[in-house]
């Protein structure tokens, strides 16, 4: 009985003897293919295998790769969110632009309404442009080209204005029988004015009333609006070359260095000067 307990005990010491021999040789055994793996290259040196249970290591059936928390959040910024509302308001004014305005003038085109805009080109007078219908610190938002443009809202008419054709002129009038008795600066301005106007046919030389009397005033006759006035801010643009005195036309007059003043009824269309644009020279 004695030699049998003596044999249980030394096999039992024999066993944990094993156990401790065994546990490292489990970890060398499986550290090797690992350590051959990074050395062939099979396996990627840099990779952390802190969160790697190997066998026989403590607390290896408790332990979770840990989720690795220095990827940053993309939050974005006010200016971001600023830019992204602004596009999406420009892009819905785009879409809805329906209305088409005419330009009276040249005007410079805008990036945008601020004075931090860029300069994009230029438009001529009497060109058709498409509007949103924003306005800002005095521009108007124009769609050119697919793509929001500013100019300056004050030249955009709901009507196509009347430009002169050319320059001035000293070729004859076609629509004249000769130059009607007037002055050679007077016929300079018919000349000019005939040239530049086609649309006109009728025109009002020396007579025996008013300032037609030396033959230095002409009559234009017209009574549409937009005519009139463009023949009238024409002869004002030249009226140091022409040398003119005044310009009458729907009851007022220019003279130089004064502007357009107020004239009293005279009881008639023709006499408050409807029918006609009336320029005297000196």
């Amino acid at each position: 009985m004695a030699h049998n307990r003596h044999k249980r005990s030394l096999h039992a010491r024999r066993s944990a003897r094993a156990v401790k021999i065994a546990a490292p040789l489990a970890v060398l055994a499986t550290l090797a293919p690992v350590s051959v793996g990074v050395l062939s290259g099979d396996i990627d040196p840099s990779l952390n295998m802190s969160g790697v249970a190997f066998a026989g290591s403590a607390g290896s059936a408790d332990r979770v790769p840990e989720v690795s928390r220095s990827v940053p959040r993309l939050v974005p910024t006010a200016a971001e969110l600023e830019r992204v509302a602004r596009k999406s308001a420009t892009d819905k004014a785009i879409k809805n632009a329906s209305e088409r305005l005419w330009t009276t003038e040249d005007v410079k085109v805008w990036s945008g309404p601020g004075r931090d805009a860029t300069l994009k080109g230029e438009l001529k007078a009497a060109r058709e442009v498409l509007v949103t219908g924003r306005r800002d610190k005095g521009r108007a938002e124009i769609v050119q080209q697919r793509e929001a443009r500013w100019i300056d809202e004050s030249v955009l008419s709901t009507y196509k204005p009347i430009i002169a054709s050319s320059g001035l002129s000293m070729a004859p009038c076609p629509r004249t029988s000769g130059d009607i008795g007037l002055t050679q600066k007077a016929t300079y301005v018919l000349r000019s004015v005939c040239a530049a106007f086609p649309q006109i046919s009728t025109y009002g030389g020396r007579d025996g009333h008013g300032e037609h009397v030396n033959g230095e005033a002409i009559d234009i006759m017209t009574s549409d609006y937009a005519l009139g006035t463009a023949i009238a801010e024409f002869l004002i643009a030249h009226s140091s070359e022409f040398g003119i005195e005044d310009v009458i036309w729907r009851q007022q007059i220019w003279m130089p260095g004064y502007g357009w003043k107020g004239m009293s009824n005279r009881g008639s269309a023709t006499a408050n000067h409807y029918d006609h644009v009336h320029v005297k020279v000196y």
